[in-house]
């Protein structure tokens, strides 16, 4: 594809900051989107790129077999071309978040799916991911890569069941930290959004730039606790999660009898004390190691406490631990957990909600899970 590059840039232009892609709608261009840049945070660059496929007065990102449905070959060389305009502009190192509406937000999918660990994120604005495309969709693919999704409930644009599929893969299987939005409107972004968007992007890129904790500590991460097999899969249907904070699990909840029983096993870890979690829910029970040294902060959901992990209160009964962002994954790919909305934004990046246990069984696999927890928190693991 030989089409040339236009593109419309606001925000600073220093080359050396992060660089926020805003990608137009169909029909639309990169005059329509640059606006946006007005009310997102200063610092970064804002870039807004005109799709390569005339379309209707504007362009697209690639050809239709449907609404919200891509030709597969389409895509494919769309991305290419795009990528190499982004290989050019940011090297690697320099982080780059995707913002996409509409058509967009199923191209800017369809490159953090191809690609994800190239991305420091990515916003889905009222659209679908491109499924039946050729992107992988696999359990866990968007580990660690933080995604904004806003939806509109009345939304007569894109089919109402790619929406649905869109939000349940990017909530749950994809082990995405998704901070998620339902707009009361259509198929439009609204002020609301366009705020939150902005706080989010603000504290994504400040995630990334603070110094490397935990995840980068070069201790070899490994499952504490469990059968030379490692973790099991977890039988059955993943429980309901609010999508909204703070973040409960409301279905197929623990025994009361089990959560005392876990709770009892895991305040008994080296060097824990319990009490109110400095974070969570009144009545959710911290589970503390004293303050946190500033190399091992990414080990706990609050560092300053030395909080690691928490219970939360009896008509819940799920837990949030802080893991190893490569465990996180594999517990949510697994089906043991979900990742938490603001992990990798403004809590440690390897923070998820554990599923209370059913029974004696999947008490010891979450017994093992917090006990991971407990050896990232001291870097045993």
């Amino acid at each position: 594809m030989n089409t040339p590059y236009v593109v419309a840039t606001a925000g600073s232009s220093d080359p050396a900051q992060p660089l926020v892609v805003l990608l137009h709608g169909r029909g639309s261009s990169e005059r329509g989107i640059i606006g946006l840049a007005e009310h997102l945070p200063a610092g970064p660059v804002y870039a807004a790129v005109r799709a390569p496929i005339a379309e209707g007065g504007g362009y697209a990102w690639f050809r239709n077999r449907g609404i919200g449905r891509p030709v597969e070959e389409s895509l494919t060389e769309t991305m290419a071309w795009f990528r190499s305009w982004l290989d050019a502009v940011a090297p690697a190192g320099r982080p780059v978040v995707l913002v996409g509406f509409s058509g967009g937000a199923a191209f800017a999918g369809g490159l953090l799916l191809s690609d994800p660990h190239r991305f420091a994120g990515g916003a889905i604005l009222y659209g679908t991911l491109p499924f039946d495309a050729g992107v992988p969709l696999s359990a866990a693919r968007l580990a660690g890569v933080p995604v904004f999704v806003a939806q509109g409930e009345q939304d007569r644009v894109i089919p109402a069941e790619l929406l649905l599929r869109t939000w349940t893969y990017l909530l749950t299987e994809s082990a995405a930290p998704a901070y998620a939005r339902r707009d009361p409107g259509g198929h439009g972004i609204t002020g609301e959004t366009l705020a939150e968007l902005g706080g989010w992007i603000r504290e994504r890129l400040a995630f990334v730039a603070r110094p490397r904790a935990n995840g980068d500590s070069g201790v070899k991460a490994g499952w504490t606790g469990l059968r030379e097999d490692g973790l099991p899969l977890r039988a059955g249907h993943r429980p309901q999660v609010s999508w909204t904070i703070p973040q409960e699990q409301r279905s197929d909840n623990a025994p009361r009898e089990l959560q005392e029983k876990l709770l009892s096993r895991i305040s008994t870890l080296a060097g824990v004390s319990t009490r109110q979690s400095a974070i969570s829910v009144p009545g959710a029970t911290g589970l503390m190691l004293g303050p946190a040294p500033a190399a091992t902060s990414d080990g706990f959901l609050v560092p300053s406490v030395g909080e690691f992990a928490h219970q939360h209160p009896a008509h819940d009964g799920s837990l949030h631990v802080a893991l190893p962002p490569v465990l996180a994954a594999e517990a949510v790919a697994k089906g043991w957990a979900v990742a938490h909305p603001l992990a990798g934004v403004r809590l440690a990046s390897g923070m998820v909600l554990v599923y209370g246990p059913r029974d004696d069984s999947e008490l010891e696999t979450v017994a093992a899970i917090v006990q991971t927890s407990h050896n990232y928190a001291t870097l045993q693991v």
